[in-house]
């Protein structure tokens, strides 16, 4: 058996690329061949993730959410064994998969060799998400805050990013459907989930990744709030993060369906995975245990 290890050499702080000799020595208790590749770009890795898929008995990588998401695009219809190794800031998918953030755990779910299959989404009939699909107040700050202030602050850097570029929050239009329903709000913010873990809060807690159903949380807010109406969309952002899907607020909205189609704005930016994605008009489906991964044991998925 062989397997192909990829990894992003700036995600975690660099520290994989320091533990290369270990990883090599720990996978090849499994593996005859191992070869390790690392990776110029999030282009060089979906490449090397599509090429490798035909090839390989298992691809196992390491790095972010944004680096899950390049891995996606990769393996795209094909069906590979995956392991992952997270080393980003948030590590939401991790979260959510509950694989251990610890070098050495994560490499254990691998060794143990348990397999299971878990849903992702698919944007657009084109783009693969593996656990939110967002727009709104914060949502762009995972890709716009500098390399160099995650190293230095980790999930910090994130919170001082937000703060600097959010004191005024946005309010876009967005109509759609959602299974059968149909619904209509001008918002602040809107997740479409298919993981636990947002920004390191799990605000999907409760969720399932093999359920085939998607949960969507919408921030709603007056097309032209007053100074009070600011603040009450501040506090329900907080009492999202903190509290998660099950609180019940007035100008939070939910739903849950296998697809859901929203008209926005064109200048409307989506973020996929902490990945800046597609402008405006989105539709998102649900694929049932399309992704192939190495999990632990035991573990609600």
């Amino acid at each position: 058996m062989k397997c192909l290890f990829l990894y992003n050499p700036k995600s975690g702080k660099g520290k994989i690329g320091k533990r290369i000799g270990y990883i090599r020595k720990r996978l090849g208790k499994k593996y005859d061949t191992v070869e390790i590749v690392p990776t110029a770009s999030a282009e060089d890795l979906t490449e090397r993730v599509r090429a490798g898929a035909e090839i390989y008995d298992a691809i196992i990588f390491s790095g972010g959410d944004g680096t899950f998401n390049n891995v996606l695009q990769g393996v795209g219809e094909k069906d590979v064994q995956l392991g992952y190794l997270p080393a980003g800031t948030a590590n939401d998918v991790a979260h959510s998969l509950g694989i251990p953030r610890s070098l050495r755990g994560a490499l254990g779910v691998i060794l143990k060799g348990h397999s299971d299959r878990v849903d992702c989404m698919r944007v657009n009939n084109e783009r693969y998400v593996m656990y939110v699909a967002a727009a709104g107040t914060l949502t762009h700050v995972t890709y716009e805050t500098p390399q160099k202030k995650k190293r230095a602050l980790g999930w910090f850097a994130y919170f001082f990013q937000g703060i600097k570029k959010n004191l005024k929050l946005e309010v876009f239009p967005m109509a759609g459907t959602c299974g059968e329903k149909t619904f209509s709000a001008d918002g602040v913010l809107i997740f479409i989930m298919n993981g636990r873990s947002i920004a390191g809060f799990p605000i999907n807690k409760q969720a399932s990744m093999q359920d085939g159903t998607l949960e969507i949380a919408i921030i709603r807010q007056a097309k032209r709030p007053n100074f009070l109406q600011r603040i009450g969309a501040y506090f329900s952002l907080a009492t999202l993060m903190v509290f998660g899907v099950r609180v019940k607020k007035k100008d939070i909205e939910f739903l849950r369906g296998e697809r859901v189609c929203i008209s926005t704005k064109e200048h409307i930016v989506w973020d996929f995975d902490g990945e800046e994605g597609t402008r405006g008009d989105i539709s998102v489906e649900v694929l049932p245990r399309r992704v192939k991964m190495f999990v632990p044991a035991g573990k609600k998925l």
